[in-house]
């Protein structure tokens, strides 16, 4: 019976050139399969390097898997959030020569401050007043003063008196006028008038909502730029960390090649892995430098002002409110929903001004002053009168304004309805991101702990001569991997108790409680 090397059994037992013939055989094969794994590695390298060429995968390259990925807004697809006028911002002042320490608390008031969307709709607030006044001054006394002297010539037989007879003149003047008064113009009755006032003194107090809710979206977006930021952050301190960790294995394989007790493969293989993790870690520092910018846009930083981020994003358990606590809060406290609320009030109130505008309407007017040839030449005068208008046919204006009012009610009782399941999906939704993240944390804690061990133990392994370094190789890719999955799901758990705060409708308040308390727990 022959060994599967083709050698016989009993010349086995004791030679030891046969026992050194076998070995040799199996190292080769090991080395075999060892090429088929680095040409498989090399081309996952080729492909990393392709994609980031072409733009498509600096997030790949860069290791970065966050869950949810952020939508074109900056947040993550999952969340039903506008924020595409809140990306963008004036800058206050100008770019300093000194690096600026930036804190969550300092983004977020230079953000209340300068951010686009926000100044934008404070303008809508003041249009909404200005337009609360237009309407308020058709009821409110409109007076008014004047005082003319002028002088005119008037031709009689223009006038059609075209009498000729002797000392009967065709032209009379020039004559003096003088004239001067005040006059007053009240509405006392028109029911029309009054809602379409009642109706824009509504839109005023929804563009005062809009505007708070537009506060709590922009502390949105500022600390989803800042956390983003954070992560990014965290991303180039731990690629950096892995550069290190490649750069002391290559130099521990290229010295026990020198010394002969390791093959060419093992340095080859730690040469790739090196480069593999250089090319992470510049793609890491570009996507950080590219968020920092975003962050800069949201908040108004003046263009070219470097600055560094002081707060980082420590993970904090938090126990949020039960689901109905927390859709009765979100219901009574949300600014965008009680600016609904307020817009089909509106709508109602312009829905009855338009039928009101078949009723009658009751007014008066009145002047008094002097008039005569001149200044000194003249006497006290004076008019009053009230006017009652009834609308009898005005070709179906009114019924137009009718169907126009209902349409605008209907829509606003719809998008109403419409927003109060939006809250529902977003309070659920965000509860459930939350309660995923954290345990995302802890699941992804514990593995950078053991991937860590793991990396320790392989460098030991290959330290000793016990094996080669494609398990280090291997023990490294886990802990970059690990590192990634922490700083994602860390990420994404801050973020989500910001985004439940909003979904409360208690983003700023809560954002402000928790930035203190953090600060006086240092």
């Amino acid at each position: 019976m022959l060994l599967a090397n083709g050698l016989h059994p009993a010349a086995t037992c004791c030679n030891p050139y046969i026992f050194g013939v076998i070995a040799h055989k199996e190292q080769q094969t090991k080395i075999s399969f060892e090429k088929t794994n680095l040409k498989l590695r090399n081309s996952l390298l080729i492909l990393r390097k392709l994609l980031i060429f072409t733009g498509l995968g600096a997030s790949f390259a860069a290791g970065q898997s966050m869950p949810n990925a952020p939508s074109a807004s900056g947040l993550p697809a999952s969340n039903s959030f506008n924020l595409g006028q809140y990306t963008g911002s004036v800058p206050e002042g100008k770019a300093t020569g000194q690096v600026l320490q930036l804190s969550f608390l300092d983004a977020m008031e230079r953000g209340l401050r300068n951010n686009l969307g926000l100044l934008i709709q404070s303008d809508n607030t003041l249009n909404a007043r200005g337009e609360k006044w237009k309407e308020l001054s058709n009821l409110l006394p409109n007076v008014s003063a004047s005082v003319t002297q002028s002088a005119e010539q008037i031709d009689l037989a223009a006038l059609g008196f075209r009498i000729k007879a002797p000392g009967f003149p065709s032209v009379i003047g020039p004559i003096g006028v003088f004239q001067s008064g005040i006059y007053l113009q009240q509405t006392v009755f028109d029911l029309h008038q009054f809602d379409k006032t009642r109706s824009a003194r509504a839109n005023e107090e929804v563009a005062k909502l809009n505007y708070k809710d537009a506060r709590d979206l922009v502390v949105l977006a500022t600390l989803n730029a800042y956390l983003q930021s954070v992560s990014y952050e965290a991303t180039v301190e731990t690629s950096q960390a892995d550069v290190d960790t490649a750069q002391a294995l290559y130099d521990k394989a290229a010295d026990q090649q020198k010394a002969g007790v390791s093959p060419a493969i093992d340095t080859l293989r730690a040469r790739v892995e090196l480069q593999t993790r250089q090319q992470r870690l510049i793609a890491a520092k570009n996507n950080f430098a590219k968020q920092k910018l975003t962050l800069a846009r949201v908040i108004g930083l003046p263009s070219g002002q470097e600055f560094e981020l002081t707060d980082k994003a420590p993970y904090s358990p938090l126990t949020p409110d039960t689901l109905d606590q927390a859709l009765q809060r979100a219901y009574t406290s949300r600014s965008d929903y009680l600016a609904a609320v307020q817009q089909l009030r509106a709508a109602q109130l312009a829905r009855r001004a338009a039928t009101e505008e078949h009723y009658p309407t009751l007014g008066i007017a009145g002047d008094y002053g002097d008039a005569g040839v001149n200044v000194g030449n003249s006497h006290g005068v004076f008019q009053v009168g009230a006017t009652l208008t009834i609308p009898i046919f005005a070709g179906g204006k009114t019924h137009g304004d009718v169907l126009e009012a209902e349409a605008a009610l209907r829509q606003s009782r719809q998008q109403l309805e419409n927003l109060r399941a939006q809250i529902d999906y977003d309070v659920r939704s965000t509860m459930l991101d939350l309660q995923s993240a954290a345990e995302q944390v802890e699941v992804a804690r514990s593995s950078v702990d053991l991937a860590k061990e793991t990396l320790a133990q392989a460098r030991d392994r290959f330290a000793a001569g016990v094996t080669d370094n494609l398990e280090v190789v291997q023990a490294q890719d886990s802990v970059a991997s690990a590192n990634e999955a922490y700083i994602s799901s860390l990420y994404a758990h801050n973020l989500a108790k910001v985004a439940l705060a909003r979904a409360t409708g208690f983003a700023e308040e809560g954002v402000r409680l928790y930035l203190q308390s953090a600060q006086q727990g240092k």
